[in-house]
């Protein structure tokens, strides 16, 4: 054999190696836990044959603690690029096989390379975590890896999309990177992520908790809000991905991708007409009203379990991606609190910079109260989500459909928020407060003395119902640039997303606003 054929055969022989990571044992465990490879997840997730993996054969450099003679090629994590539906994207997966997929100065520098070239193409970074964490073999360096890995999830916010999918543990330094993420993924019963875990809460606070009720993909979808999708099987998670994928563009300075829509534009919902109960006390389903309007009734919801008064995801018009907010009546009457006012808030934020337009559907009494609420700062969480739709100069589409009042009605993407396009439905109630309490404020002290003062309120109340809970006083300031009828809501936003397609929006030239966080 040749000098050249045996090198060839060396090179084959070294890839065989790289793509069993930790070895058929270790593999064959991954797979008892129900978990796919790092390699079997990327070829799930990418185009079949279109992975172009970087730095299979990079080792670690440390020699303390043995690690000297412990080297898997590829060094715990698979990196490259390839594509989804034909458009490129670059991919890191650790691979749990080797050292528990733990994090080495080596592993770090792989993901830093991928991100940047992720930055330099303009294409979307997807990261699948499957880690035990830093590798304490290597301290300080393991440290700093992950500090070069934040700073480009920082550098690249708002410039690429960035996904992350939790596959397994994720814990102590390694959830900030997520964290920075655009979306966050979570695997059911197979990943958690925490700061801290189980063992070191019981040290410190005495609590004893279980991983899964500490970090586990329920708490983060129902509760924190920290994972924005969760899903039962590798397979769904990855299909979800390709999912998301399909709605956002590939960079700031590009738009998302267009489809063929085969939905009549001018599709009449006679459904619309009657969905608003007589009853202002009475709750309809919000899904119904975004099923009628959206291309094909497609809706990809975001964070469904989490903050269920509103309602926030990803939907077609004429083919064009739209970021979909709505109140949801059925969830605590669609009032906002902290927690639905910073997940309207990142989304809106998420979709103002790239580029994506912004349909607002409002049924919103106003903010909720209590010392719940106002000890949990619901004044600054609520000026996110003024703050986020007053910046963002993307399309902005608003249609209120019954109650829209006081703060709430500002914050709801208002036309003095830059609303573009604000229309109201008929039963659209635009006003301070409702008729109930506005009247106690008006004619407390005329009560006292009436001959019947409950008549006397019912009679005032009627009078104010009457002069405000109707769309026309907004309409008759220009508040409101049309009233239209609930059946042709669909065409009206699709109309008006035409006329802004060529919409130009800048804001002051500055380092960046301080939003209040």
């Amino acid at each position: 054999m040749s000098n050249q054929l045996e090198k060839v055969k060396e090179l084959v022989e070294l890839r065989n190696q790289a793509r069993i990571g930790g070895g058929e044992k270790a593999i064959e465990k991954q797979h008892e836990k129900g978990k796919f490879t790092a390699r079997e997840r990327i070829a799930m997730l990418l185009d079949e044959g279109s992975f172009e993996e970087m730095d299979m054969f990079v080792k670690h450099r440390c020699t303390n603690f043995g690690m000297d003679k412990k080297h898997y090629l590829g060094d715990g994590v698979v990196t490259g690029c390839g594509t989804i539906e034909g458009r490129l994207v670059y991919i890191f997966a650790q691979d749990f096989t080797v050292t528990a997929g733990s994090l080495s100065e080596t592993m770090s520098l792989k993901i830093c390379k991928v991100m940047d070239l992720a930055m330099k193409m303009g294409a979307p970074c997807i990261g699948i975590n499957d880690s035990g964490g830093a590798r304490i073999q290597e301290g300080i360096n393991a440290l700093a890896g992950y500090s070069e890995i934040f700073q480009r999830n920082i550098l690249a916010s708002g410039v690429i999309p960035q996904i992350s999918g939790i596959f397994g543990p994720c814990a102590g330094g390694a959830v900030y990177s997520p964290a920075l993420t655009d979306f966050t993924l979570m695997m059911e019963g197979t990943s958690y992520m925490f700061l801290t875990g189980p063992k070191v809460v019981k040290t410190v606070t005495g609590e004893d908790v279980s991983q899964e009720d500490l970090g586990g993909a329920s708490v983060h979808s129902k509760r924190s809000g920290v994972t924005h999708f969760t899903a039962k099987t590798e397979e769904e998670g990855l299909g979800m991905i390709r999912k998301l994928f399909s709605y956002i563009p590939q960079n700031n300075m590009e738009e998302a991708p267009e489809v063929v829509c085969n939905d009549p534009i001018d599709r009449m919902e006679d459904l619309l007409n009657e969905i608003i109960p007589d009853s202002p006390n009475k709750a309809y389903d919000m899904y119904e009203v975004i099923g009628a309007i959206v291309d094909n009734g497609e809706f990809f919801e975001i964070q469904k379990d989490y903050a269920k008064n509103i309602i926030i995801g990803f939907a077609r018009f004429n083919g064009q991606s739209v970021g979909v907010v709505a109140n949801q009546p059925k969830f605590l009457a669609g009032v906002l609190d902290c927690n639905a006012s910073r997940k309207a808030a990142r989304f809106v934020r998420f979709c103002d910079a790239f580029n994506i337009p912004l349909v607002t559907l409002v049924d919103v009494p106003g903010f909720l109260p209590g010392t719940g609420q106002e000890y949990n700062a619901v004044i600054l969480h609520g000026a996110k989500l003024l703050y986020a739709y007053g910046e963002a100069t993307v399309p902005k589409v608003t249609v209120t459909l019954r109650k829209s009042y006081g703060g709430s009605h500002i914050v709801m993407s208002c036309k003095q928020l830059r609303g573009d396009m604000n229309y109201a439905w008929p039963t659209a109630e635009i006003a301070v407060m409702g008729g109930a309490g506005a009247v106690e404020v008006l004619y407390a002290r005329e009560a006292k003395e009436a001959a019947d003062p409950k008549a006397f309120m019912a009679e005032k109340e009627a009078e104010y119902t009457k002069l405000f809970a109707n769309p026309y006083n907004a309409a008759k300031y220009g508040y409101i640039d049309d009233v239209i009828e609930p059946r042709n809501t669909r065409f009206r936003i699709i109309r008006a997303l035409a006329q802004l397609r060529t919409k130009r929006q800048t804001n002051p030239a500055r380092k960046h606003g301080n939003i209040p966080l």
